[in-house]
């Protein structure tokens, strides 16, 4: 008993202290009303079915997301894309898309696997539901308006939609190709309806660290994805 309480000589040591900094570790909050901590720049919250900036959806019914999501969250199914009106770019559109939220861990893996950057993560993560059935996000609460913006749904506190609508999509590739330092500041992904062209990075190194890409060099840098800028 004597080394179980023992145990606790930190935690409770530790409990009626602030932070060395002299500030506790909990803020009050008060939902609608704030403070709220800031969100980091790549926090997974609910994901946005996106769409080009001249409105076709970037989804092409793939079903990769749903192949390499480990917690089996995602169900998609593919149609051909009906000749008169197509739907997305390709030969195929997202005809079923749903997340089940219950099970999603929100890893980004399905971000990451997506070939046309369709499915991207909002800084949108205060939601919660009564009923389970609301906790499957369908396609049409899951692809953004016309404004870029996701279908608020009577669950979700968007409270501070101001401060991380104009990053709903900041995300990155998890490596460049092949790490070459060249790719540097060259923008490799398409523009998003309401939010365009996401600014290149700079990466790891210092922005004077490696030298500009040259138009003689240009050549052998492909160019950005999508096409739709």
């Amino acid at each position: 008993m004597g080394s179980y309480l023992r145990g606790f000589r930190v935690t409770f040591g530790k409990l009626f202290k602030g932070t060395e900094s002299g500030r506790t570790v909990t803020v009050p909050y008060v939902k609608d009303s704030g403070p709220k901590r800031h969100k980091p720049e790549r926090l997974h919250g609910r994901h946005v079915l996106n769409r080009y900036e001249d409105g076709m959806e970037k989804c092409i019914g793939c079903e990769l997301c749903a192949g390499v999501c480990p917690a089996r969250c995602i169900y998609v199914r593919g149609a051909d894309n009906p000749p008169d009106e197509p739907v997305s770019p390709g030969e195929r559109f997202g005809f079923i898309y749903e997340i089940n939220y219950l099970r999603c861990i929100h890893c980004d893996l399905c971000v990451e696997a997506c070939p046309t950057e369709a499915i991207t993560e909002s800084k949108l993560f205060e939601f919660s539901f009564t009923n389970r059935q609301d906790a499957i996000y369908t396609k049409d609460e899951l692809v953004v308006d016309d404004d870029g913006l996701p279908q608020q749904l009577p669950w979700e506190d968007w409270s501070d939609l101001d401060k991380v609508a104009a990053q709903t999509s900041a995300w990155v590739r998890a490596t460049a190709p092949s790490g070459n330092a060249r790719y540097e500041g060259v923008v490799a992904w398409s523009g998003e309806l309401g939010f365009g062209v996401k600014p290149p990075e700079v990466g790891q190194s210092e922005p004077e660290a490696e030298p500009p890409v040259t138009p003689a060099d240009s050549a052998d840098v492909p160019e950005s994805s999508g096409g739709h800028h």
